[in-house]
């Protein structure tokens, strides 16, 4: 019942990897905590038969990638799927201008969800409109960007650093690292390479687009890499052609919630629905004898089950 941090290859969406999973593990149960789009690639986490369970509490969890944004041509997919819808004459590029427009973009933000996406508005997915040739009125939505940090400024996505290694910081340039692969370039458009932590439902996308538009120039997220979800680092994330035989966590250990170790009658009453006096705060992990009770929500009094497990 393992969650399993996948390291999804270039041109893969997430359901082809959750079908490749499937097969490889022999079931049906096969969740994901967070999309990928095709042209990223990364931590992809899984939940597999009973972890599914999980997946509600780990949808949130913040990520961290690695983004180059190509500036001077934007694209209608805001990615390098393309294709280019416009294109303009970027000027020098000044990286203390570059850095406060990144600035202003971190924090609480909304944000406008690109039009190639699978949100539905009135039963209808955005990217199956847009590929119709239509549009939805997607409204802003609320995101957190915790840090954008800018590694660089290139002459083209050729010429910006494709390998990395890892850092307590965050991945980093490094030339015995590690070499990711990028989707073919749209051209040779100055490149902004940036280490990026977000909150979730934040479109790294959306983010190349509204960069490029305080920078005053169209841009586009010309490659993507996701480093983190969680406690779910991609030096760890197992090769998809080698998820048959991955061990990944125990439901306990995947859950990154405070742990709080209760008695038997307390785990008795929590398993039973129950709300059982605890002088707790916030969401917790409950275990008795370091086994996985329950998820609960505590207001400093009782123990609200959100989520229990037999014994």
């Amino acid at each position: 019942m393992p969650v399993i941090a996948v390291d999804k290859p270039l041109n893969l969406t997430s359901h082809d990897v959750v079908d490749r999973v499937r097969r490889a593990r022999r079931t049906r149960r096969v969740g994901h905590t967070g999309t990928l789009d095709p042209l990223a690639t990364g931590v992809l986490v899984l939940a597999v038969d009973a972890s599914t369970k999980l997946v509600q509490f780990m949808e949130a969890d913040s990520k961290d990638y690695l983004a180059w944004v190509a500036l001077g041509a934007s694209t209608v997919t805001l990615d390098a799927e393309g294709p280019v819808d416009m294109t303009a004459p970027v000027p020098e590029l000044d990286t203390d201008m570059v850095r406060a427009a990144l600035s202003a973009l971190t924090g609480p933000q909304q944000q406008v969800p690109p039009q190639y996406s699978a949100i539905q508005v009135g039963g209808q997915r955005a990217y199956a409109v847009a590929r119709a040739g239509g549009a939805l009125d997607l409204p802003a939505r609320s995101v957190v960007i915790h840090d954008l940090d800018l590694l660089g400024v290139f002459p083209s996505v050729q010429a910006a650093p494709k390998v990395f290694s890892p850092t307590p910081d965050g991945w980093a340039p490094d030339a015995t690292g590690r070499t990711f692969t990028l989707p073919a370039a749209l051209g040779e458009h100055p490149t902004l390479l940036i280490r990026a932590r977000v909150g979730s439902g934040t479109y790294l996308r959306s983010l190349a687009r509204d960069l490029g538009a305080a920078l005053g120039v169209p841009a586009h997220l010309a490659g993507l890499v996701r480093t983190r979800v969680g406690r779910h680092g991609l030096d760890t994330a197992v090769p998809l052609d080698a998820v048959a035989d991955a061990t990944g966590l125990g439901d306990l250990d995947a859950l990154e919630y405070p742990r709080t170790e209760v008695d038997a009658l307390t785990a008795q009453q929590l398993r039973q629905g129950k709300r059982p006096a605890h002088p707790a705060l916030g969401r917790h992990v409950v275990t008795h004898g370091g086994a996985l009770v329950a998820v609960v929500d505590a207001d400093g009094h009782t123990l609200k089950v959100v989520r229990a497990w037999a014994e």
